[in-house]
């Protein structure tokens, strides 16, 4: 796991390459990559290449980026893991492909060299990177198609900038600042910047399994490789017969294993994140069979929470003495959290509701001694245990009927937005607006702000002009593509949208700020494939069959434990510290975080 960071003057007008302005970006990145940094440049100056090292497979120098081709043609600096690089490999060596290093960023040049931008369709694994190709004299970036690792992108029409991070960018000095209204509206909205946007109009994302080729002249051309809405649509309609619960089961857990098994591979040690959840109980369980000897694993646990029902610790370590692990308990309190809480601030990438919860679990990794931690991240919009995937569809089909008269459902809403704050919230009152469709629900189900309430924390110009650009309720309608099962349709908001823009990128932001690299096997493809396929359907496992098989003499406290989600106390820390005002929870957290951005 690392930082990267390009720049590109593609253009014969474009300045030269600020070497400083490239350093400055790369060095903003530190956490990412404390074991080692490398920078490369053309020879006409015309292309920067940075890297900071996080060394987790090949620890030797042979493993340094950005990295070349023996003969110089092509060179990367990467960002994440290809966990079927030994595969690849092999299938390169006999062809005649010769390795310097036993690193899966070398393995990347060569797929390059012999696939060219056919490659992304042979990866498995968390990745963004960029290749120069000398003698097409063009570059080619590339992210995963689930978004598990970031990609900004800052493009003033001659010069094209690259980097892991939107604050990297924005330390180079040379970008375009002013506030990109969609990125400002969409973080009231949703609590989170949703993609490809950020606060600033020089600054998007590169969208999740997307690659673009960029030439000297400013010929591009982006492509998207794999969408995971797709990958779901696919098999969307293959779901109206019922599937043998027990046979179905273990295709989904052998799916499973294979991913651990590719999650485990490192040159360091792996830790798994252990909750009281099923999630981490399953993971925890099958990295004990695979690796036995290896297995750390590491519980964080609140203070304010023990003895409750949202104290995971008791159970968590009663898995991990009967799982043998290396295990490590981390308390944390409200002491704690005021003392990191001006670092959290500073190293929160993007502004962002959540995230509190990652920062913590990771710096006890760390704290544990572990460079490497699985996550049950993924599992849940996978095997549908949200509360979404039930009310959502229960919500469409009582309020359908609503809109096919939008003219009443407005009117409802006006009215009952007289009593807001008094007898009601500002989602019922848009129950019979939004309620009657699946991507209208979802934004009742996730948002933070209601549209008509934008007002109340931002500009009437940044309103209108961001609500216009993000088209809201008709990007949630084209996500669900083609999904036919309301499983199905609520798998892929959630992926899309919660999991992708909240989930993935705050643990991305508060792993790295601890250098600590966080994999998440239930986010593989070809497991997306065998649930999707399955899920939905009549006799079709959940997550208390796998976990069950996974950890045969499992307690049945674990498979009897209510859903409770990884939570910290946030407001109760909020009110005993400086960020205390008179309103409470995370809407009036959302307005702090959104202050120390603008």
């Amino acid at each position: 796991m690392c930082g990267i960071a390009t720049i590109f003057a593609y253009t014969s007008d474009a300045p030269l390459v600020d070497r400083g302005e490239l350093l400055r970006i790369r060095d903003r990145m530190v956490p990412r990559g404390p074991d080692g940094c490398g920078v490369w440049f053309s020879d006409d100056n015309r292309l920067g290449f940075a890297h900071r090292r996080l060394a987790i497979i090949d620890l030797t120098e042979t493993g340094r980026q950005p990295m070349a081709t023996a003969d110089g043609s092509l060179i990367i600096t990467f960002n994440g893991e290809i966990y079927n690089y030994r595969e690849l490999r092999a299938g390169l060596e006999n062809k005649g492909y010769r390795f310097r290093s036993s690193s899966d960023t070398e393995v990347l040049l060569y797929m390059y060299a012999d696939r060219g931008a056919e490659m992304v369709h042979h990866l498995r694994g968390m990745y963004a990177f960029a290749i120069w190709d000398s003698r097409r004299q063009g570059l080619f970036l590339a992210r995963d198609p689930f978004g598990i690792k970031p990609l900004y992108l800052a493009d003033d029409g001659g010069t094209l900038r690259v980097a892991s991070q939107v604050k990297a960018l924005l330390a180079g000095g040379k970008i375009d600042t002013s506030p990109e209204p969609a990125g400002h509206v969409g973080f009231f909205l949703w609590g989170h910047v949703p993609e490809p946007y950020t606060l600033y109009r020089g600054v998007r994302s590169l969208p999740a399994g997307t690659s673009l080729w960029v030439e000297a002249g400013g010929r591009r051309k982006a492509q998207s490789f794999c969408s995971i809405n797709s990958e779901i649509a696919k098999v969307s309609h293959n779901t109206s017969e019922p599937v043998d619960s027990s046979q179905s089961s273990q295709k989904v857990l052998e799916a499973l294993i294979g991913s651990v098994r590719r999650h485990l591979q490192a040159d360091v040690p792996v830790g798994v994140f252990l909750s009281a959840g099923l999630d981490s109980t399953t993971l925890s369980s099958l990295v004990a069979r695979l690796a036995p000897k290896d297995l750390y694993t590491i519980t964080l646990g609140f203070k304010e929470y023990s003895g409750t029902i949202y104290d995971e610790v008791p159970l968590a370590e009663q898995t991990a003495l009967r799982l043998g692990s290396k295990h490590r308990t981390i308390w944390v309190q409200c002491s704690d959290f005021q003392e990191e809480l001006a670092h959290i601030l500073e190293v929160m990438d993007q502004p962002s509701i959540d995230g509190v919860n990652s920062y913590f679990v990771s710096l006890a990794a760390v704290r544990a001694g572990l460079k490497v931690a699985i996550s049950g991240l993924g599992g849940d919009e996978l095997f549908g245990s949200y509360s979404s995937f039930r009310e959502i569809p229960r919500l469409v089909e009582l309020c359908k009927v609503f809109g096919q008269v939008p003219i009443l459902s407005k009117c409802f809403r006006q009215m009952l937005s007289l009593f807001i704050g008094y007898i009601t919230s500002p989602k019922y009152a848009g129950l019979l607006e939004y309620g009657g469709s699946y991507g209208g629900a979802y934004l009742l189900r996730r948002g933070m702000f209601m549209p008509w309430e934008l007002l109340s924390v931002l500009d009437s110009d940044m309103v209108r002009e961001g609500w216009a650009e993000l088209q809201t309720i008709d990007r949630l309608d084209q996500t669900l593509a083609n999904a036919s099962t309301a499983h199905h349709k609520v798998s892929t908001l959630e992926m899309s949208w919660y999991m992708r823009n909240q989930l993935l990128r705050d643990a991305d932001w508060a792993s790295m700020a601890h250098s600590l690299e966080v994999r998440v096997p239930f986010l593989d493809l070809d497991l997306l494939r065998t649930v999707a396929l399955l899920l939905g359907r009549k006799g079709s496992p959940d997550k208390r069959m796998i976990c069950a098989i996974a950890a045969e003499d499992q307690p049945s406290q674990i498979l009897e434990h209510g859903k409770t989600g990884f939570s910290v106390p946030v407001q109760k820390w909020m009110l005993a510290g400086s960020a205390t005002t008179p309103d409470r929870g995370l809407r009036n957290w959302s307005r702090f975080v959104y202050q120390q951005f603008c």
